[in-house]
């Protein structure tokens, strides 16, 4: 992992996985995390739950409804409840 000990990010695992599997190209393997990717967003946007062995959890949290003023222009504004991904890393993934 090139930033932190305890970030990793898609050009980490991208380059992790080129190594791994020399006999795909770095465009099939891009294309491969993309679908993955796009897999577990659309079934946690169906509030289902995404749980991958010994990686970690996905799931749908949702955020109160909350008022909040412009510091501009002090108008005051309330954006209702919206739900954003969670990520929840498995036991196994912490201890590494």
């Amino acid at each position: 992992m090139s930033n932190s000990k305890d970030s990793l990010n898609r050009s980490d695992i991208e380059s992790t996985l080129v190594k791994e599997f020399s006999d795909l190209t770095k465009a099939q393997i891009t294309k491969s995390i993309d679908s993955i990717i796009d897999c577990i967003t659309e079934t946690v946007s169906k509030d289902e739950k995404v749980e991958i062995r010994g990686f970690g959890t996905f799931s749908k949290k949702y955020i109160r409804p909350r008022r909040f003023v412009n510091p501009k222009t002090k108008e005051v504004s309330y954006l209702g409840e919206t739900a954003t991904m969670h990520f929840k890393p498995s036991k196994s993934l912490l201890e590494k």
